[in-house]
């Protein structure tokens, strides 16, 4: 399996409980974890991370939540690090209306900085849109021939109807925990996604799936993830591994593929 939005990184996890995640990884049945940024801090956490670590990969952006404390000097770090081996998106980025910790005005501003950065360095990018889905498709539709690469709604969990205006985009939708809440009732949304174009995840530390819910969320849970999109589907668990990992490896083309 491949997490494909994870943040090992984050503070909930000390450095023992860290090193374990990376050192369990095969034996948890993990063939890489994307480690993803959400403002310059983490995005240089997760950069050290992947570096370090052989199957960790890393996104690097600015989440909306942090969109007023973008500045062109954090432009500039994202850009001169894109072309590394192991940086496969510009992300988080996008829009978060539900907390409005940014302003609005703001957030779209930046979420259209790093478009721009995402096809000037020639990599997908990854979008967290909560609460803010016509903007998000405006903006995507303003920016449309900017995303050459590839784009990743993280985290879905719009609606179908949603679902058929982001795939006008050709977008990629990775799934998580909320899929085995019981009052999520996604099994639609799951069978609507084109399949080659279905990622899973974790989001941990967060979203932590059923049975562990109220728990530190964790790389290894993203198994229930992809059982749950399994038995919904009506294909094996099996069946779900291949097609997954090979949606992230067609999304996210800096995996070595080979090595998994």
């Amino acid at each position: 399996m491949i997490d494909s939005h994870a943040h090992i990184t984050d503070d909930a996890f000390d450095d023992e409980t860290r090193e374990r995640i990376v050192s369990q990884m095969r034996a948890d049945g993990l063939q890489a974890i994307c480690e993803i940024g959400a403002d310059r801090r983490s995005s240089e956490r997760a950069l050290a991370l992947a570096e370090r670590c052989d199957d960790v990969y890393c996104a690097l952006g600015t989440h909306p939540h942090d969109s007023k404390d973008l500045t062109d000097a954090d432009i500039a770090f994202y850009r001169r690090h894109a072309s590394h081996p192991k940086v496969v998106a510009i992300g988080e980025i996008g829009l978060d209306y539900h907390y409005d910790l940014s302003a609005r005005d703001v957030q779209r501003d930046a979420f259209a900085r790093q478009l721009e950065l995402a096809d000037e360095v020639e990599l997908p990018v990854c979008l967290h849109v909560r609460e803010a889905i016509a903007d998000a498709l405006d903006l995507l539709q303003a920016y449309r021939n900017k995303l050459r690469r590839g784009v990743l709604l993280h985290c879905y969990t719009g609606s179908v109807e949603s679902l058929r205006d982001f795939n006008r985009f050709d977008c990629y939708y990775a799934l998580g925990g909320a899929v085995t809440f019981r009052n999520a009732r996604k099994e639609d949304v799951i069978r609507a996604i084109p399949r080659d174009r279905l990622l899973i995840e974790t989001d941990c530390p967060y979203m932590t799936p059923v049975p562990y819910r109220g728990q530190r969320n964790e790389p290894k849970y993203v198994r229930l993830v992809l059982d749950k999109i399994a038995l919904t589907l009506g294909i094996s668990p099996q069946e779900t591994e291949a097609l997954t990992v090979a949606n992230t490896l067609r999304l996210y083309t800096k995996i070595n593929g080979d090595r998994l």
